[in-house]
């Protein structure tokens, strides 16, 4: 079994393409990656990005999947417009099963995505998504709709899907899923400081248990219970997609 994700990178192993890998890992999935961005962060701010060409991130993508049977891959910061545009047209050219995580900004509140980058995103991306997993703050900037009740975070799923899980603690744990019907999943809040890379982990563990033949109800159910248990096991800011390994 192998996937793909197509992300920055994130020095301090919390977030990004190396929590990704960790993920698919621990799921018995062989992880490859492709790197959009060089970031300069940790679980507390964001010092700096390196943009990488986008005739490098297309070759990077084609050495992969040329050689590899990949079918199902996720998506995590892509940075600028025109690194939207490019794997669009890849997702199109390798006929991919893609989870976009629509990264926006940092958990830290850095931001991570150009200006108007929004727009791009609905045009090119979301729409070829199997699944957009948004966080409140990206769910609103997406839907246009202010969230602070579920009855809000059912709206702005609505406008993003079909096909889309509203995540985050910011709604008391509530995770709302819109595939032509709205879904609710609880998950239990834990009081901690080390969630940085939650959203890649969930994202990335979801297209981890599409890969294991789950379908996608049974993935987000199954990704949830482990991003808790990351966050439980979490440390130096971090989730700790691994923590298996410990226990």
């Amino acid at each position: 079994m192998i996937g793909l994700t197509i992300a920055g990178l994130d020095p301090s192993g919390g977030a990004g393409i190396l929590t990704d890998i960790k993920t698919f890992s621990a799921l018995g999935i062989h992880g490859t990656g492709v790197i959009t961005a060089l970031t300069a962060q940790n679980p507390s701010k964001v010092y700096g990005i390196q943009e990488i060409d986008t005739d490098f991130i297309s070759l990077q993508i084609d050495s992969i999947l040329k050689e590899y049977p990949i079918k199902y891959g996720k998506t995590g910061m892509l940075y600028s417009k025109k690194v939207v545009k490019l794997v669009s047209e890849k997702i199109d050219e390798y006929d991919l099963n893609i989870v976009i995580d629509p990264v926006m900004v940092s958990t830290s509140g850095g931001q991570l995505s150009e200006e108007n980058f929004t727009k791009y995103l609905k045009k090119y991306l979301i729409p070829k998504g199997i699944l957009v997993c948004p966080n409140v703050s990206e769910a609103e900037k997406l839907s246009k709709v202010k969230i602070r009740s579920i009855e809000d975070g059912i709206r702005a799923a609505e406008k993003i899907g079909p096909n889309v899980i509203i995540t985050g603690g910011h709604l008391n744990g509530t995770n709302i899923f819109y595939d032509g019907d709205i879904s609710i999943f609880k998950q239990k809040l834990i009081e901690t400081d080390n969630t940085h890379g939650s959203g890649c982990t969930f994202s990335a563990a979801v297209c981890g248990y599409l890969i294991k033949g789950f379908n996608l109800k049974e993935s987000i159910e199954k990704s949830n219970e482990y991003v808790y248990h990351s966050i439980k096991y979490g440390r130096y800011g971090t989730l700790n997609p691994l923590y298996k390994l410990e226990e």
